[in-house]
């Protein structure tokens, strides 16, 4: 029997929309991030389930069997993936310290004037600032010269600097490299050692994911360093917990804050129109010490990403 040309068009359009998102899901199966361009559309994997639900429809009217059940297949496989990564236990030593954490990329810097405000209003005791140049962190270390008297810079211009601010004195170290600035530093958090790392990797972009891909390659090296040593590691990780290399960090035993806190999904970027579709790039990284009892993504005005805070708390280990 001819099939008509209506249902050859939807059987054909329906292939053509499982194919592309085939290859996707079969890379995040295969626990690898593939090329270009699957890294870039991993990061927004929530979202393929509306071009695989389009399929599903036009095989359904084209009467196409084999893509109707293909579509059923990969809609389950990307349900399944909705699922948060990563661990789920808890300390159960006593409190030693609460902390707030607040990670902001802003822009080159154009959203320092609304950070401001959101520091002084949050209060937050550790501060992780990406894109951070050299304006945004005379700013910054000048109207906060008291509140957090300690920090730790890479001082460059553009997307390049990097700041964290501490009301905890801080010991210097020697950070994570990277072609953006990622300081680090120990925090005295009430006599104990938290070993802090700003993260600020470069983006997937067609050109540079083998770069990105090693950036977050030291990224893991360095959670999986100092794994006796409670941990925060903050910032801007341009990557998502469906991309392999970020859960190859999360491997090491560190957990998504937000993760810990029901908003494993919440979108950080980009910012405008982060609350009808985005992606969740910035993180707050937490060794087993930590639990998060609270975590809000909120508008930072002249940035394209949101900033994260959230409230942790340090305890004893067992």
């Amino acid at each position: 029997m001819t099939r008509r040309p209506g249902r050859r068009l939807g059987a054909w359009s329906a292939g053509v929309l499982l194919a592309g998102v085939g290859v996707v899901a079969g890379c995040r199966a295969a626990d690898t991030d593939g090329v270009t361009p699957v890294p870039q559309l991993l990061a927004f994997l929530p979202w393929l389930l509306v071009p695989t639900g389009v399929a599903l429809l036009c095989a359904l009217l084209a009467r196409w069997w084999p893509g109707l059940v293909c579509s059923v297949a990969v809609l389950g496989l990307l349900a399944w993936y909705l699922e948060p990564y990563g661990r789920t236990s808890e300390p159960d030593g006593l409190p030693l310290a609460t902390l707030r954490v607040l990670t902001s990329n802003v822009e080159f810097g154009h959203g320092t004037p609304a950070l401001v405000p959101r520091i002084r209003g949050l209060r937050p005791d550790l501060v992780f600032v990406e894109e951070c140049e050299y304006t945004c962190q005379a700013t910054l270390e000048t109207d906060f010269a008291t509140a957090y008297p300690y920090r730790r810079a890479v001082r460059a211009a553009g997307s390049h600097g990097s700041l964290i601010l501490s009301r905890y004195p801080l010991k210097p170290t020697a950070g994570v490299a990277g072609t953006m600035g990622m300081p680090g530093a120990v925090a005295d958090v009430r006599g104990h050692a938290v070993r802090l790392q700003l993260s600020h990797p470069m983006p997937p972009l067609p050109d540079q994911v083998g770069l990105w891909r090693r950036e977050l390659g030291r990224l893991r090296a360095f959670a999986a360093a100092g794994p006796r040593t409670p941990t925060i590691l903050a910032g801007d990780f341009n990557a998502t917990q469906d991309h392999a290399a970020f859960r190859r960090i999360l491997d090491t035993g560190l957990t998504d804050a937000a993760r810990l806190a029901g908003h494993d999904r919440a979108a950080s970027w980009p910012a405008r129109t982060a609350s009808v579709i985005g992606t969740q790039i910035d993180h707050v990284l937490l060794s087993p010490d930590f639990t998060a009892t609270g975590a809000r993504f909120l508008r930072v005005a002249g940035s394209d990403h949101r900033a994260l805070v959230v409230d942790v708390t340090l305890h004893q280990r067992g």
